[in-house]
């Protein structure tokens, strides 16, 4: 058996680490990075919180299926709270 060169392995090892994007965090940008990366992609998948994350779409975009709506929500950013938006199903309240 062969062995292989140990420089090899671990360039390997950290082009693949490498390959993979960290997700954005919310909490370490400002409001309004984290609204210009969400309008920049139409759509992202941020970190909101140690063990959270969501995807977040524009306002005004058809990146929600259907019958999903953009929602506006409150993320935790560097600066305080920012409204975002994200896909759900409205709840319509009928009159009974």
């Amino acid at each position: 058996m062969k062995s292989v060169p140990i420089a090899l392995v671990a360039g390997a090892t950290l082009l693949a680490s490498g390959a993979a994007d960290a997700r954005p965090d919310t909490r370490a940008m400002t409001c309004a990075e984290t609204k210009a990366l969400i309008q920049g992609r139409h759509a992202a998948v941020l970190t909101t919180g140690p063990n959270t994350y969501d995807r977040f779409v524009r306002q005004f975009g058809n990146e929600c299926d259907w019958p999903e709506v953009p929602i506006s929500i409150a993320v935790p950013t560097r600066d305080g709270p920012c409204r975002v938006y994200r896909c759900e199903e409205p709840v319509f309240d009928l009159p009974g």
